[in-house]
Formats: C-alpha cells, structure tokens, sequence
C-alpha cells in the first residue's frame, strides 16, 4: 500500500454538514487506505519566487456528527511535498478563486497533481459551459442588457434568473412576465446592467426534481440524486431545503451524460456533477461537486471509492516517496 500525501484545499471544516459532506467521505475514504491527510484554507496557500507553498495542518477525520476531525500540527510545506492536491473550495468564483487556481497550477508545474485540473477550473463556468451543449439546454439568454433580458421573459413567459459564479441556490429568482418585482430583480442582479446573469426557461418537470449525476474520470455512475423542491420553494437543491430520492438514470440522462463526459476528461476534470431537470441539461458542476454520499448510502456502489481509484490510477508516476 502506497503511503500517499493527500493534500485537500477546502472551505473550513468545522462548518460542513458532516453526515451529508461529500469532502468528508473522500478524506474517510483516503485516510482508510493509509493516505496522510494535510488540511488547507484557501488563505493559507502563497506564491513566493514561483514556489507555491501553504500552512498545512496534518489532519485525522472521523464520521462523528460531535467530533469530526482532529488537528496534529500545522507547518508551513512546499506543495511540492504532496503527491496529490483536490481542489474543493466551494464558489463564489471570485478574483480570490482564480488567484488560488493560478498558484495550484504551479504546484502542478512542479509535478503535483491538483484534480479537478486549476486552469480547466477557470475556464468551465459551471452555468456558462452548458452552452457547448446548447443541443440538450432549455432556451437560455446570458446578457447583463436589462432591455434584453425582460424580452427573454415575455418570449417565454416564465423564467429563472441566476448568477454565474454562485452555488447552492443562492440568488435564484423565478419570474414571470406579469411579477412587479421584474425590475428591481434585474436591476439587483446585473448590478444595473453591469454583471452577466443566466436567465433560462423555467422547465415544468422540476416539480419531480433536478437530477444530479456523477461522471468520474469520463465514466458515468448509473444513479441520478433526485433533489425534490419543498413545497415553499422552487429550488430543487438540498441546501435549500429539498428532499432526495435515487433514481436510475433515464435514456436522456445518459445521452446528455455520455456527450458531455469524453470533454471533461480531455479537460482533467475528474470529478463532475451534471444537473439535470426533465430532459433538459441545466448545470455542469467541476468546482466541487456533491451527492457522493447519497450515491454510497442509499445505492450498491460507492462513488467515493470509484473517485479515489481513479485518483490513484490517474497520478500514476508523479507517486513518488517523498516522505
């Protein structure tokens, strides 16, 4: 059993959902196989003379809603010194997000490999990227022009408006031709016509749920997290509030599935989650997709164990003893 150095580029831990935490599995999963666990925040990295480093906190995890993890010591370490970085900061993705992509790439210039892939994080925008795919995409308008946007909406009558650098549901509005509220919405949204937003069709079938699917190192797990809006929101996502049930995935699900998958491995993104309502394609999540856990719960796979295998198969020679 290799001794590999495990370096994990997170929000703080002491505020996840620790039953629910998708991170959390991976470092479960990794410290199971005698992996070294080096916890850090995205403020904790630097770039000095071309050499990226970061205050590295060696780290014990556990799946204990009162004590989840332990720290042993921080120290301040090359990247270098890792065998392998995941990148899994949440949005926004914010100047500071891509200043921190820009010095994990170093660490991959120096031989680390850093999944998903920094410089690919920048350049999938997880709303924007559907466009590729505009094939599978309800009718969709990205403009910051207000004029424009509000003909969007009487064209299709009903519409969700959101941003493009945000996670979670937040800042998603659904309007129709006749709301009051149209202009003031506009207007918050594109900071006055100076900030892009996504305005899509509003799609019926989200009634029974948007369907996230995991693709791992271009393959696609057969099981959809169907997350099901409660009945005082739109929102089919489980930070705001909805309930989810697994589901098998459709034809649909995996034609748009096996589309999208050999562009995302060609991109080095390991790890991506697919939103998906009805038959339409509505997100392509890289920067740090969940729903891993529902998958190893509730299903007889384990996407957990899937995505560290291909970590492993995937680092190949950059597997060095460096310790």
């Amino acid at each position: 059993m290799k001794k590999i150095k495990l370096g994990i580029v997170m929000d703080d831990i002491r505020y996840i959902r620790v039953m629910h935490d998708s991170t959390l599995r991976m470092m479960l999963e990794a410290q199971s196989r005698g992996w070294e666990l080096y916890y850090m925040q995205a403020q904790d990295l630097s770039l000095e003379n071309g050499n990226p480093a970061a205050l590295m906190k060696k780290i014990s995890v556990m799946l204990n809603k009162d004590k989840w993890f332990s720290i042993e010591n921080e120290t301040k370490q090359n990247l270098n010194s890792l065998h392998v970085i995941l990148m899994r900061k949440d949005p926004p993705i914010d100047l500071s997000y891509f200043y921190l992509t820009y010095i994990l790439e170093q660490a991959e210039r120096h031989g680390v490999p850093v999944i998903n892939r920094p410089s690919s994080l920048r350049e999938v925008n997880e709303k924007l990227f559907t466009s590729w795919f505009s094939e599978f995409c309800p009718k969709t308008l990205v403009s910051s022009h207000q004029a424009e946007l509000k003909g969007f909406l009487r064209q299709v009558k009903k519409a969700v408006i959101k941003p493009l650098n945000a996670m979670g549901g937040h800042s998603i509005f659904l309007l129709d031709e006749t709301d009051l509220n149209c202009n003031v919405i506009l207007e918050t949204m594109t900071n006055h016509g100076k900030q892009m937003v996504m305005m899509q069709q509003y799609i019926d079938e989200i009634k029974n749920g948007d369907k996230r699917i995991l693709i791992i190192d271009g393959k696609v797990i057969p099981y959809a997290v169907t997350r099901i809006a409660g009945e005082d929101d739109f929102r089919g996502n489980v930070m705001s509030g909805a309930s989810v049930e697994i589901k098998k995935l459709s034809a649909k699900d995996k034609a748009i599935c096996r589309t999208i998958a050999p562009l995302l491995k060609k991109k080095g993104l390991l790890l991506a989650g697919i939103d998906i309502i009805g038959d339409y394609l509505t997100e392509i999540n890289v920067t740090s997709p969940g729903c891993l856990t529902e998958i190893d719960d509730e299903t007889d796979i384990s996407a957990t164990k899937i995505f560290i295998d291909a970590i492993e198969k995937h680092a190949g020679n950059n597997y060095k003893d460096k310790l």
